[in-house]
């Protein structure tokens, strides 16, 4: 299991990826789940990958050697496509390659073809944009009324993120809102877990503002989960209890 969440803001894109793959119990590690290409001055695409691991290897090692052309056999790269819509049907295009190659084999294994992947970015001259890209490699995208995308584990994050994100949202804020997002998913899931991945990439910038990684024991994180801890429990205790039943008065 895994956690990604990507939020679009009129400021820029917040992006983030939990890193923890298990096997089991007694068999966890860690893997780097959020990918950036990047070439400086003309585009920053993120790639957050989420569902079966050696799936979600095969289609980030494919954008990086290149898918070719169904139209002209000629091998393209994510970091050579003309759009952000573009550079999600190429993901879409080498996801279908990995089914195509692995499928039969992993059905006959009895597992399923399992993976997901947010796709978010910009290219010079183009608009920033937020994909999610299924397993059969459609893709659906992140909209002003809805400003925000998630795979893996999304139900103990997605709450927080209704009501605290809108469109408005202040850059930072939203990497804010994110990270409760992404701590709230860890405290009920144990398949999620630190460290944590994230880029925040603002709106017509050359490069990401910030490309880092969260380690156990980072004293912000950490100070952010006492902090929601403590304002939810206050929250609780200063609403009034619900005036049913005997003895409510």
């Amino acid at each position: 299991m895994t956690y990604c969440v990507g939020i679009l803001v009129k400021d820029g894109l917040v992006i983030m990826a939990d890193t923890r793959t298990n096997a089991g119990l007694d068999d966890i590690s860690t893997f780097r789940k959020l990918h950036v290409f990047s070439w400086p001055g003309e585009r920053t695409i993120a790639l957050a990958t989420a569902g079966n691991l050696s799936i979600s290897q095969s289609v980030v090692s494919l954008l990086h050697e290149g898918v070719p052309s169904p139209e002209t056999g000629e091998v393209e790269t994510l970091l050579e496509m003309p759009s952000m819509f573009r550079a999600a049907q190429l993901v879409g295009r080498a996801i279908r390659t990995v089914r195509e190659t692995d499928g039969p084999g992993l059905q006959e294994a009895g597992l399923k073809f399992d993976v997901s992947m947010l796709l978010g970015g910009q290219i010079k001259g183009g608009p920033m944009r937020l994909f999610m890209i299924y397993s059969a490699g459609n893709s659906i995208e992140c909209g002003i009324d809805s400003p925000f995308l998630q795979i893996g584990e999304h139900k103990y994050g997605k709450p927080i993120l209704d009501r605290a994100v809108t469109f408005g949202t202040h850059l930072y804020d939203a990497l804010k809102v994110g990270l409760i997002s992404m701590d709230s998913t860890m405290r009920s899931n144990l398949g999620v877990g630190l460290p944590i991945d994230l880029l925040v990439l603002r709106r017509d910038a050359d490069e990401p503002e910030l490309n880092y990684r969260i380690e156990a024991g980072e004293p912000y994180f950490n100070d952010l989960r006492e902090q929601w801890s403590a304002a939810l429990r206050a929250a609780h205790m200063a609403i009034p209890r619900p005036p049913y039943g005997p003895g409510s008065d």
